[in-house]
C-alpha cells in the first residue's frame, strides 16, 4: 500500500506543479474589490507599470472589522507558478494584516472599507514584471478571495489595431485584432519560442486570446495578421445603469423601495440579438462607484439590493443565464444566476451593489459548460469594445516569464 500512494504521489506530482492558478471570487459579504493606481481607472482590469505604486480595495458588509492578511505570488505567462522565490521579486515580506480600514458611515448596510497598499512598510515593492496573484486570508487564515494583476516594463513597442473580420462567414459578428511588436534595441532570439501574447476584450480575462505566435517578421517587427486566430465576436454595448442617487430612480432604475436598505428596481430589460445595432455609450464592461452629496464614496456610499428582470423565453435545454461585468470579476455563480418567475414570465435576479454607474451583460452557458456572450445581446461588428495586448517574453534558459510590453485600442475606429 505504501508503495502504490508513493507512486501515485509520484506520478500526480508534476501535475500539480503545471496546474494553472483560477481566481477565487470572494464570499457574499465582501463586495467592490477594485485596484487603484495612475494609470488604472477604478473597476478596470489590473495591468500595472513595474514600480508603480498601487492599492487594493474591498469592502465587508460586515459590523465586526474583521482582520484581513495577504500574501503575494509570481506566476508565468500560463499562469503555472514560476520557479523565482519571494526574495527574487520582492522587496520585504508579505502574509501581515491590512492595517487601513475605516467603517462606513450614515449608511444604512454597514460595512468596513479596507485598502492595501504597495508599496508599504513591509511589502516594500515588486522587483519582477510578469503575472501576480494576491490572496485575502481571514483571521483564521482561511482563504478569502484572490485576484490576478500583471505587472509590465515597456521594453517593446505594441501597436493595436481592430479590424472587421477578414472570415466573409463572420464578417458581420465578429472583428479582428492585429498587432505589430516593435523589438526596438531588444534582441529577442527564436520569437517563435520565446514570445507569448495575450488579447483580452473589455478587461475579460475569461474570454481573452493566448498561446498566439507571430505570423511573421519584418526586420525588427513581429506581425500578427491572422484570419481568425486573433479576433473575437464583437458583441453588443453593455447595458448600464446609474444610481448615485440612491433615495430616487436615476438611469436604469425603475424605481426604489426602503426596507432594511434600498431596493433599486432596475427596467426590464429584453433581448437585442434580433434588433439592429444602436450605438449607446458605455465604459466597456467597467464600474464607477459615485454618489451626490458625500465627501468619500468609499465609506459614505452605500449599498443597495440591485434587481434585475429580463424578458426571455425559459430555457429548458439545460442552459442557465447569469449577469455578469468587471463589478463582479466576470464571474458565473450561483449569486448572480438567474432564475425564471413563472408569474411574471421574466427571469431575475437580485444582490447588492455600491452606489454607482455600472456596466452589465446577460450571458448564457449550457448544459456543456459554454459560454455564449452573445445570445441575448447579439454580435455587430460596429460595437465599440477596448482591446488589451500583453507581450511575455522569456529568453532561453531563464527562469521565468517577463511581462516586456502593453499596448491597447478602441473598435471606435475600426477599418476594413
Amino acid at each position: 500500500m505504501q508503495l502504490r500512494t508513493l507512486f501515485l504521489f509520484a506520478f500526480c506530482l508534476p501535475l500539480l506543479l503545471v496546474a494553472q492558478v483560477e481566481e477565487i471570487n470572494p464570499p457574499d459579504y465582501i463586495k467592490t474589490i477594485t485596484f487603484k493606481s495612475g494609470n488604472t481607472q477604478q473597476g478596470e482590469l489590473p495591468i500595472l507599470r513595474l514600480n508603480e505604486s498601487f492599492f487594493l480595495e474591498f469592502d465587508a458588509l460586515l459590523a465586526t472589522e474583521p482582520d484581513f492578511y495577504y500574501t503575494i505570488e509570481h506566476y508565468n505567462y500560463d499562469w503555472t507558478k514560476s520557479n523565482l522565490v519571494k526574495m527574487e521579486y520582492m522587496k520585504g515580506f508579505d502574509d501581515y494584516r491590512i492595517v487601513d480600514y475605516y467603517n462606513s458611515y450614515n449608511a444604512y448596510q454597514l460595512y468596513s472599507h479596507y485598502e492595501l497598499r504597495i508599496p508599504n512598510e513591509q511589502t516594500r515593492g515588486l522587483t519582477k514584471s510578469g503575472n501576480y496573484v494576491i490572496s485575502i486570508y481571514d483571521d483564521d487564515r482561511e482563504l478569502v478571495f484572490t485576484r490576478k494583476f500583471m505587472i509590465y516594463e515597456q521594453r517593446v513597442g505594441v501597436g493595436v489595431a481592430v479590424k472587421r473580420s477578414r472570415d466573409v462567414k463572420s464578417i458581420a459578428g465578429k472583428q479582428s485584432v492585429d498587432i505589430v511588436i516593435n523589438t526596438n534595441s531588444l534582441n529577442i532570439n527564436n520569437p517563435l519560442q520565446t514570445i507569448n501574447t495575450l488579447i483580452i476584450q473589455n478587461n475579460n480575462l475569461r474570454t481573452a486570446i493566448k498561446n498566439v505566435k507571430p505570423q511573421y517578421t519584418l526586420g525588427k517587427e513581429l506581425v500578427y495578421r491572422y484570419t481568425n486566430e486573433t479576433s473575437f465576436w464583437a458583441g453588443n454595448e453593455f447595458r448600464f445603469f446609474e444610481n448615485k442617487d440612491v433615495r430616487a430612480s436615476n438611469v436604469g432604475v425603475q424605481f426604489v423601495d426602503l426596507k432594511d436598505i434600498y431596493h433599486n428596481y432596475l427596467f426590464v430589460n429584453s433581448e437585442r440579438g434580433r434588433r439592429p445595432y444602436t450605438y449607446n455609450p458605455d465604459i466597456n464592461g467597467n464600474f464607477l462607484v459615485t454618489a451626490i452629496d458625500v465627501e468619500d464614496v468609499s465609506i459614505e456610499a452605500d449599498y443597495t439590493m440591485t434587481h434585475f428582470a429580463l424578458s426571455y423565453p425559459k430555457l429548458t435545454d439545460g442552459s442557465k443565464i447569469y449577469i455578469y461585468g468587471n463589478f463582479n470579476n466576470y464571474a458565473l455563480e450561483e449569486m448572480n444566476r438567474m432564475v425564471f418567475n413563472r408569474d411574471e414570465n421574466y427571469y431575475q435576479a437580485s444582490f447588492k451593489l455600491k452606489q454607482g454607474f455600472y456596466n452589465y451583460k446577460y450571458v448564457v452557458v449550457d448544459s456543456k459548460g459554454n459560454l455564449d456572450e452573445g445570445r441575448i445581446s447579439g454580435d455587430f461588428w460596429q460595437t465599440e469594445n477596448n482591446y488589451k495586448v500583453l507581450v511575455y517574453y522569456r529568453d532561453l534558459g531563464a527562469r521565468y516569464d517577463k511581462l516586456i510590453g502593453f499596448g491597447e485600442a478602441s473598435s471606435v475606429n475600426i477599418s476594413n
